[in-house]
């Protein structure tokens, strides 16, 4: 029996945020077209940034949230109203928190769209005991408060800023999501293990170590490994170095002479 397909678009919340999937709820929708739709915090205003996916049920988180509607001229408004008070919100906590002495920092401010909550991100080194500034703040703005706590990774692409390569970071320009990246990625690419050289501005490690990391782990199926012994127009001797990219691998023998082996391309 063939599997169900939905209709979904994706859509996030703010610029290079992370893309959450919604149920198209049969409305003709397309990419760059700003809407409403239902999330567990309430309304959120969010742009579309995929055409309609069809999308088998069992690849989809349920319960899929629905697109309500295409957002009006007077849903724009309200938003940039909200991005407005945001500021002033983002401004007020920012002396609440010189004044209980709390080890935060602010990182943004953000609104439900009927503004039901109002959230707070910060970042910080330990755990931070804001109940009264929770407090502070519901007496100020009459609504649900929600504080919340940020990793390294996501306060970098919160700030931005420029990367080793001299570009601006990943995170923040194009990356919706993070992928799950390991030290091992760094050696199957012959990558020196120097933090100052595998880390990025979140001091953990870089974000593209994982782009060329499937190549590398293809072109070594078809070449040696260092330190394996191998005998080459008879001559025998241990592997040094592998280079993926000449397709070339190195040999000491046991002479301490040293051989270039290049392998032909397939």
């Amino acid at each position: 029996m063939e599997e169900r397909q939905v209709n979904v678009v994706g859509v996030i919340f703010k610029k290079y945020g992370k893309k959450y999937y919604f149920d198209c709820h049969n409305l003709n929708l397309k990419k760059n077209l700003t809407v409403i739709v239902e999330t567990e915090r309430g309304l959120q205003f969010g742009t579309v940034i995929t055409n309609i996916i069809k999308m088998q049920k069992s690849k989809i988180h349920f319960p899929l949230k629905k697109v309500i509607r295409i957002s009006t001229k007077k849903d724009y408004t309200n938003h940039l109203n909200n991005i407005k008070d945001e500021k002033k919100a983002f401004e007020k906590c920012n002396e609440l928190i010189k004044k209980h002495n709390l080890d935060m920092k602010l990182v943004e401010v953000s609104y439900t769209f009927e503004r039901t909550q109002l959230f707070f991100t910060f970042i910080s080194s330990d755990r931070v005991d804001f109940r009264e500034l929770a407090k502070d703040l519901a007496k100020i703005y009459k609504t649900r408060i929600e504080l919340r706590q940020i990793g390294p990774r996501d306060k970098a692409k919160e700030i931005g800023g420029l990367g080793p390569c001299g570009r601006p970071l990943c995170c923040s320009s194009y990356l919706y999501t993070f992928d799950n990246i390991t030290i091992n990625m760094a050696k199957n690419q012959n990558i020196a293990l120097n933090p100052g050289k595998i880390n990025g501005e979140c001091n953990r490690l870089l974000c593209c170590l994982s782009y060329e990391d499937e190549v590398y782990s293809e072109l070594k199926k078809t070449m040696p490994s260092i330190g394996q012994i191998i005998k080459k127009d008879g001559k025998e001797g241990k592997i040094i170095s592998v280079d993926v990219f000449k397709k070339s691998y190195k040999i000491e023998t046991k002479e301490k002479e040293i051989i270039e082996v290049f392998e032909p391309w397939k």
